[in-house]
């Protein structure tokens, strides 16, 4: 056996989940095998090497580099069953039938070692039903593995054991799939539907009939309850495009054939008429162009929004409203100010605000009573639907967000019935337990055992609950400094998208200043940082106030700049989106611990002006440590930032020496990103000495002749516009030495030309436009 659990790994089924399994295996270095039917005819790609091809071509990509394609070998059950023999692991995800995975079963009986694991990816089939036929050796080394889709992308594995399945097992199983290819391991019972999608399901479910009865307009109700209550943006009707509406109703059937009689479920769990009348029509969502939403032809990057008043076959639509409604920008606002967001959703009166509180209400109810049937903890149906669904707070943890009195007048006002275990508690489902010095725990009431400290494996670390036991040192609405183990500095950023505005950058210096042994840069959020604060800087653009946006610069280039240099190491710890302003600071520390599926990189010139803390400096510095040439990095700085390039995995990120190969460190396991910083921290610091300020040239004056040329034949051909020129010089002039100055700079000189080149840009209305344009919602604009 390797040190990763499995030496032969296959997979048995190359439909969308087989080949996102075998993918993901292979970004983890593995070699795996996927194995499916012979092709339909003679000349033609088996629908395994069919799979591969889509992997290479996906997107998002669910490859983290195309190279790793080549850890796959695409081949047919039929031909290679008898090769399985020296498996370790063999994962079946075929097709949902179980005459089908208990043939395949029977076969693979016959070959298989007595070591190897079997599971399946069924998320309908019992386990009990699909060994029945199976001997008991068999049996103890079969488990249910089931993953969500996009494999990559979906942080979620519900882990099922069988009546006879072994300890051993379920362990080497959880640790292969936590450790390696970095899920977050719920283990389950062998229930209906599990947990994530019996919840889940449930949840979109409710919110649809709930909105349908309600007669809301879509847009509104998808707004209501999405960011509000920490669900993603695309709240229900978004997301049943996204996936799929006619695979939506397929699930939903799933699970009213297997879930027991009296569930709530069923109450919801047939599709309404419209949307079978949808599915008629071929409105299926994404895929088919157009669902409950649709593309605005005359408005680039505006959606519009389904009447559902209107026939399914002929519909009216509208635009979906730039403005959000009054009770959701009061939410977005508390949220901002780190209060609770659903307060102002729970006090509107409007049918919105009742849609929004009855969904409330039924959701906690749904997910109370699977307890303790389903799980003994709150933990696992929380941690299923924020691994799974991308929620950022569980059901219980609203719960406790709004506390008991406050859900007992929610269910009275609306006349709901609200279950004994919501309506009589008298202490939350979570609290912290402090401890010595900076140590504590966070508490779960498991039913049974009273308060247990909250479960994750041994070496994880999942801030989002520990920063609810931790000491705080410095906080401000954008974001906070906490005291670690060993004094050493946490600074999260906590603001929307965690954009970054003076506030942030407060926290940053004062970090600097109050570094105790070392300091973390890390966030539990979906997203690192999406740089900085936009409406900040159209406001500042909007008065002319062009001195604050040079000051405001200056100061952020201090607070780098402080890290920078700071006499003690400083790692940022990253995950999700880290772009612009938020990748600037990762820059400036010194080294990064990067989740694989962090999108790393400078964007500013997509919405017409340039990285300004330090970002040109510093990918400038990086080429000529690479290339050892002034001219050569300026042009490699100059193309990417140019181009607003951005690598969607660390393995990608490095080709723009945005991620160093050597000295940066990616984790598969974002629940294992803190743990390896405070590692290295604790590692470097009895040595540690700041770095020296590097010496520093200018690019031949030439050069900007160079790029000035490329653009306009850029423009000329038509792959640029007038503005792009405008830019792309404005980047290059803050390495190249402008006409006849001497070479010889230094790293303020280098933040000072930055500054010079944003306000330049500022001052123009083709970048005001381009800022507008984003902002609205209409993404970037070519002018």
């Amino acid at each position: 056996m390797s040190v990763t659990g499995f030496s032969s790994i296959a997979v048995i089924g190359a439909g969308t989940m087989g080949a996102g399994i075998a993918a993901q295996i292979a970004n983890a270095g593995l070699t795996v095998r996927l194995l499916d039917l012979p092709a339909r005819q003679a000349g033609d790609n088996s629908p395994a090497e069919q799979a591969v091809t889509r992997l290479i071509k996906s997107d998002p990509p669910q490859l983290m580099h195309k190279s790793y394609a080549d850890n796959i070998i695409p081949g047919v059950i039929d031909e290679q069953m008898d090769s399985l023999s020296d498996c370790d692991l063999i994962i079946e995800a075929v097709i949902e039938q179980l005459p089908v995975k208990q043939q395949l079963y029977q076969r693979l009986g016959q070959v298989i070692s007595a070591d190897c694991i079997v599971t399946s990816n069924t998320s309908t089939i019992p386990i009990s039903l699909l060994v029945e036929h199976m001997p008991v050796d068999f049996r103890q080394r079969f488990a249910i593995t089931h993953y969500f889709n996009p494999v990559r992308y979906m942080r979620l594995l519900e882990l099922v054991r069988g009546t006879d399945t072994s300890d051993e097992v379920m362990d080497r199983l959880a640790h292969f799939n936590d450790e390696v290819l970095g899920k977050g391991v719920v283990r389950c019972a062998d229930t209906p539907g599990f947990l994530g999608n019996r919840v889940g399901v449930y949840a979109l479910q409710l919110g649809l009939h709930e909105a349908l009865n309600a007669g809301l307009d879509l847009d509104v109700a998808d707004a209501y309850i999405g960011r509000p209550f920490g669900i993603p943006k695309t709240g229900i009707f978004g997301l049943y495009d996204l996936i799929g509406i006619d695979l939506m109703a397929d699930v939903a059937a799933s699970l009213r054939n297997i879930l027991p009689d009296g569930d709530a479920f069923f109450d919801v769990g047939d599709m309404p008429a419209l949307v079978e009348q949808m599915i008629t029509a071929g409105a299926l969502g994404e895929k088919s162009g157009h669902g409950f939403y649709k593309p605005d032809p005359d408005n680039e990057g505006m959606k519009l929004v389904r009447d559902p008043s209107s026939p399914a076959a002929q519909p009216r639509w509208q635009p979906v409203s730039t403005a959000l409604p009054a009770a959701v920008q009061a939410s977005a606002d508390q949220a901002s100010m780190m209060a609770e967001p659903l307060e102002p959703i729970l006090d509107d009166d409007s049918q919105a605000g009742k849609f929004a509180r009855r969904f409330l209400i039924k959701i906690l109810n749904y997910a109370a009573h699977l307890i303790p049937a389903i799980t003994s903890s709150p933990q696992d149906i929380d941690d299923a639907m924020k691994l799974g669904f991308n929620w950022i707070r569980g059901p219980f943890e609203l719960a406790d967000a709004i506390g008991t009195n406050r859900l007992v007048q929610i269910a009275e006002q609306e006349e709901l019935a609200l279950l004994p275990a919501l309506s009589q508690r008298s202490s939350p489902f979570y609290k912290p337990q402090m401890m010595d010095g900076n140590a504590g725990q966070l508490l779960v009431d498991v039913n049974g055992q009273g308060y247990q400290p909250v479960s994750l494996p041994a070496g994880a670390m999942r801030f989002s609950l520990n920063r609810r036991h931790t000491a705080v040192l410095a906080e401000n609405h954008a974001a906070t400094v906490f005291a670690l183990e060993d004094d050493i500095r946490l600074v999260e950023f906590h603001s929307k998208a965690n954009a970054l505005n003076d506030q942030s950058m407060q926290m940053v210096a004062y970090a600097a200043e109050n570094h105790g042994r070392g300091i973390i840069i890390h966030n539990d959020a979906q997203h690192f940082s999406a740089g900085v604060d936009l409406n900040h800087f159209k406001a500042l653009i909007d008065a002319g106030d062009w001195d604050e946006i040079d000051a405001f610069l200056a100061r952020f280039q201090t607070a780098v700049c402080q890290l920078k240099y700071c006499p003690v190491p400083v790692i940022g710890a990253a995950s999700g989106l880290a772009a612009g302003g938020g990748f600037e600071v990762l820059m400036h520390c010194d080294a990064m611990i990067a989740h694989t599926n962090s999108v790393l990189g400078l964007v500013e010139s997509g919405v017409g002006v340039v990285p300004s803390g330090g970002g040109v400096k510093e990918t400038y510095l990086r080429w000529y440590a690479a290339l050892g040439d002034w001219d050569k990095a300026a042009w490699q700085a100059w193309m990417q930032i140019g181009y607003g390039a951005t690598g969607s995995s660390p393995r990608l990120s490095s080709r723009y020496q945005y991620f160093l190969e050597g000295r940066d460190v990616q984790v598969m396991n974002r629940d294992r990103l803190l743990p390896a910083a405070l590692a290295r921290i604790k590692a470097a610091a009895p040595a540690y000495s700041a770095p020296d300020e590097p010496e520093v040239m200018l690019a031949d004056e030439g050069l900007i002749d160079k790029m000035a040329a490329f653009m306009q034949d850029g423009i000329d051909k038509g792959d640029f516009m007038p503005h792009d020129k405008t830019v792309a010089l404005a980047i290059g002039q803050i390495m190249v030495a402008d006409r006849g100055q001497a070479p010889q700079a230094d790293e303020q000189m280098l933040y000072d030309r930055e500054r010079r080149a944003f306000l330049s840009l500022a001052r123009t209305a083709q970048s005001h436009q381009r800022i507008a344009h984003m902002l609205d919602g209409r993404g970037a604009l070519r002018n």
